[in-house]
């Protein structure tokens, strides 16, 4: 089959009050890899919009995501973060990570019904999500997984993560793992120098420092010549910062990280 005639098979379909189309499940018609090592990646895009809800007003949740063919539980693992960032942000009382996307929706659009019965006028909910290859090198992927969701007021939340696949072992490396024993102080000192530089390329004062102090954070990116460090809104600065990204140069992270991940 080819991939224009895997698009055509494309369909819409209503169930139990949520509308969803799979605009893109390319399945095997449109597999993505750089070479013939490492995984191979899809890209899986979905749409799903409430139904019988005022015109303007419907809310939605959009999907743009990778699958792993040859590595399902990767497949698994990714689907689970990106739906465990939009869970427990709305003001529903739902805190369980939801099964399936098509799941989420239907209990992202029974908050919005909800929320609409108290306030008739309130916009769509919206919730976004997506999964891309942010880096690939000496067999390290690191995936950059987004989330906007909106539930009215003055603006929606944006969360940010980074998920790193060694592509070598086929499985997610978290910080601790790419910590050299005993080295967890370190990293914090050279997270402080990289704090230090960014408040002083934002030209913040002492009080700006004060009242936004650095905060231990896991959530890094190992590229070839740097690590980047990536803080959500809210986590050091206020929301007009966006998502303030630190950066700490490898060569402060020697003796640090395990050389695996200073690899280059």
């Amino acid at each position: 089959m080819t991939v224009e005639a895997c698009k055509l098979n494309a369909r819409r379909v209503a169930c139990g009050g949520v509308m969803w189309s799979t605009l893109a499940v390319l399945g095997g018609c449109q597999a993505l890899s750089s070479g013939t090592e490492g995984l191979e990646h899809e890209r899986v895009e979905a749409s799903f919009v409430e139904r019988d809800c005022p015109a303007g007003r419907c809310a939605t949740v959009e999907v743009q995501s990778l699958r792993f063919p040859d590595a399902p539980r990767l497949s698994e693992r990714l689907r689970d973060e990106l739906l465990t960032m939009g869970t427990g942000i709305t003001d529903g009382e739902s805190e369980m990570l939801a099964p399936s996307w098509e799941a989420y929706a239907q209990t992202f659009f029974d908050e919005a019904r909800a929320a609409r019965e108290q306030v008739p006028e309130l916009p769509g909910y919206q919730a976004l999500f997506e999964a891309e290859i942010y880096d690939r090198h000496a067999d390290l992927m690191t995936l950059k997984l987004d989330s906007y969701v909106f539930t009215g007021g003055a603006h929606g939340m944006p969360l940010t993560e980074f998920m790193v696949i060694d592509e070598r072992e086929r499985r997610v490396v978290t910080l601790d793992d790419m910590l050299i024993d005993g080295q967890m102080p370190a990293y914090r000192d050279a997270l402080t120098q990289a704090h230090r530089r960014w408040l002083d390329e934002q030209q913040a004062d002492a009080d700006f420092a004060e009242t936004w102090p650095l905060s231990m954070n896991r959530n890094v990116a190992p590229l070839a010549g740097e690590w980047r460090v990536r803080y959500n809104a809210y986590d050091i600065a206020p929301y007009a910062y966006g998502q303030p990204e630190l950066r700490i140069p490898v060569e402060a992270l020697e003796g640090v990280v395990k050389p695996r991940y200073l690899e280059r």
